[in-house]
């Protein structure tokens, strides 16, 4: 047996619980990765086998239908659903905010015809063919949104093909090295009209690892356009690498230590992928053999499990709640145990400060998106409600999805919105519960006697003196109250029939359905089905 703990620590390789590490949980029909910081579960991600992740496909689509009123159109990209394309999609990109623009020297920016939301449509009308970029995935019953501003990701530079804008991530603060990005940028041969973006994790790169990039990168480009002139409409002509492709390149930073899979082919595949770009990146990726699942043995599997309860601890003794509805997420705060300062004030405040920390995490590893209203413990100084406000802002700085925060109001509530790409992944790991429908609750047993009575009560006085015996057929639970509780009742009501009520249980029945049946014809005379 390989004792996995003394190979991770006893032979100077990787320690999940020092530093960063990603650990790949590889399977025939699902693949996960967990980035562990100190031992700590900060991102999560799932990938199965048969579910298509579309979000950074590319399709060679079809205008279906333009709808003026909405400012949107349709486009066939042949999937089940259309998918959504609002004219501000289809105009050209402004650059981000989140990015300094540079402008490369020796070309000038090119004059060209504003386009505005009113000449979509003549730009692209019904019946024509459009390539277009998925940017967030089919949700609940609504269908997949696209844009017409494609980008290709590549390690450390980001490719717009139909741009010619160049930009620099701003969460690179350091004057020097944003100046020596912006020296690479102008010296990279990038074609004319296309542009390109400098990752966060460009910071300390060199030269030619760009120069590789960029060649990768438009290597690429040239298969989506060769597919887009010859296959037909509604298909896809790029799809966005798997999940442990993926991991590979976003993740294999200087930041991370080690990536550790329990999949030796898996592996294998990583390090060719890491080593085509750097050695020193394919040597910090290890297959690890275990005789329990990996993520049993790093301590991961515990961690998923407490962060997706709907009730998440916090280190001080107090407690968030979190529900998810179909319009927004609300989180509550509660001191919970955290009755240790002597100060209100300072024990509030410890509360919010590590509340929003927790929260910038569980938005990360639920992958929640929309509007999240957050109700903190009610702050008497505007200071202290600054500093929640400042903590939460800058924990989101590390959340690839783009987020936006409103400063606390005076009732203690924060708003904020984080972008939703793909659904949440309580939606994506479990199904509406088919017992309650989704609901969360079911009807008690107490309210269900006092229905079912209620009913009895109508009945009876529908059918008077043509119905003799009525047999009840109800939850076992039910059943339980009326032989006790509602005994007295029941008996009450059997004297206004011309005959008996017979009382049988159905385990198999929903609590909250119950039949009420003539038993000489075996007819339902009042039913409820769940």
């Amino acid at each position: 047996m390989i004792n996995t703990v003394k190979h991770l620590f006893g032979f100077g390789q990787c320690n999940p619980k020092e530093g960063t590490t990603i650990v790949i949980n590889a399977e025939k029909l699902e693949r996960r990765a967990a980035l562990l910081e100190d031992g700590v579960l900060e991102e999560y991600s799932i990938e199965r086998e048969g579910e298509e992740n579309i979000v950074g496909g590319i399709f060679k689509g079809r205008v279906k239908n333009i709808e003026p009123g909405l400012k949107a159109m349709f486009v066939d990209i042949g999937y089940e659903k259309n998918a959504f394309l609002h004219f501000w999609d289809a105009l050209p990109l402004a650059l981000d905010s989140s990015l300094e623009e540079i402008q490369k020297e020796g070309r000038p920016r090119k004059q060209q015809k504003k386009i505005t939301s009113k000449d979509i449509p003549d730009i692209y009308p019904i019946g024509s063919d459009i390539m277009v970029q998925v940017t967030k995935g089919p949700i609940s019953s609504k269908g997949p949104r696209v844009t017409t501003n494609i980008s290709l990701a590549g390690r450390y530079i980001v490719l717009m093909p139909f741009t010619d804008q160049f930009g620099i991530s701003r969460k690179i603060d350091d004057p020097k090295e944003r100046q020596r990005l912006r020296q690479i940028v102008q010296k990279l041969n990038v074609p004319d009209g296309m542009g390109i973006i400098m990752r966060t994790v460009a910071q300390g790169q060199r030269y030619r690892h760009f120069v590789r990039d960029l060649a990768m990168l438009l290597e690429q480009w040239r298969g989506v356009e060769e597919k887009f002139n010859t296959q037909h409409t509604a298909t896809c002509v790029y799809r966005e690498p798997d999940l442990v492709e993926r991991t590979a390149r976003d993740f294999l930073t200087d930041n991370v230590d080690y990536i550790v899979c329990d999949n030796k082919e898996t592996t294998e595949r990583m390090q060719d992928i890491a080593g085509r770009i750097s050695r020193r990146a394919k040597r910090r990726i290890q297959y690890l053999p275990c005789q329990q699942p990996i993520f049993e043995e790093l301590g991961v599997e515990k961690q998923i499990k407490e962060a997706f309860q709907r009730q998440v601890l916090l280190p001080c003794g107090g407690y968030l709640v979190i529900d998810e509805t179909e319009a927004l997420i609300a989180i509550d705060i509660n001191t919970g145990r955290n009755k240790g300062n002597k100060d209100l004030d300072k024990t509030i405040l410890e509360t919010n400060l590590e509340s929003a920390r927790e929260i910038a995490r569980q938005l990360r590893l639920r992958n929640i998106g929309g509007l999240v209203v957050v109700d903190f413990i009610d702050m008497r100084h505007r200071k202290d409600q600054m500093a929640v406000y400042k903590t939460m802002k800058e924990a989101l700085k590390r959340d690839k999805a783009k987020t936006q925060v409103m400063q606390i109001t005076p009732i203690g509530l924060m708003e904020m919105t984080r972008q939703r790409i793909n659904e949440s992944l309580l939606d994506f790991v479990n199904d509406h519960c088919p017992y309650c429908h989704g609901r969360g609750r079911i009807k008690s047993v107490m309210t269900m006697s006092v229905e079912i009575q209620r009913q009895l009560k109508a009945t009876i006085t529908r059918f008077h003196d043509k119905v003799g015996d009525m047999v009840v057929v109800v939850n076992s639970d039910v059943l339980s109250r009326f032989k006790n509780e509602d005994a007295k009742l029941l008996v009450e009501l059997e004297r206004q029939c011309t005959g008996r009520l017979i009382f049988r249980s159905d385990p198999s029945i929903h609590r909250e359905a119950f039949a009420i049946v003539d038993p000489r014809t075996n007819k339902a005379l009042y039913q409820v089905n769940m």
